[in-house]
């Protein structure tokens, strides 16, 4: 369920988890398509005959195709109602604790680490994402992002 936020109640926030987002199913076909993108084709991710005796028993994501599922997390989980704009800023950490096979549902939980106002009457905040893999002891991913946010 989409949390409804305001500029205003972020420093209250910081330190606490936020929002969690929907459930996302990785498909092939968004595998396949990434590959494209990317040039990345390597066969653990688009070859899945050959997957399904490779180490992890059949395909899986790239890692870099799960962290660009940030922004889809983060619409889901949060609506900033004073807001017309947001820009991703970049990152300051990320890890992929485990593989994502393709089938897999996925969900992110949002902590708000910062909270600063920037010019432009924007904010800029840090996040801890971490990425869960539905039926998975540890995570797929923990990311920390930098967002900016403006009316």
């Amino acid at each position: 369920m989409t949390k409804k936020l305001l500029f205003s109640a972020l420093p209250g926030l910081v330190g606490q988890k936020v929002g969690v987002s929907e459930w996302i199913t990785v498909t092939q076909e968004q595998v396949n398509l990434f590959a494209q993108a990317t040039g990345d084709h390597q066969w653990i991710h688009v070859d899945e005959e050959r997957a399904r005796g490779g180490p992890f028993g059949g395909t899986i994501a790239h890692g870099f195709l799960t962290l660009s599922l940030l922004p889809r997390f983060f619409e889901s989980a949060l609506d900033f109602s004073d807001s017309s704009m947001g820009v991703n800023y970049g990152l300051n950490k990320v890890r992929f604790m485990s593989p994502v096979r393709v089938g897999s549902r996925l969900q992110a939980h949002l902590k708000l680490l910062e909270s600063t106002p920037i010019d432009n009457r924007g904010v800029q905040m840090s996040w801890e994402v971490t990425v869960e893999c539905e039926g998975a002891l540890k995570p797929v991913c923990v990311a920390e992002s930098l967002v900016r946010r403006y009316p």
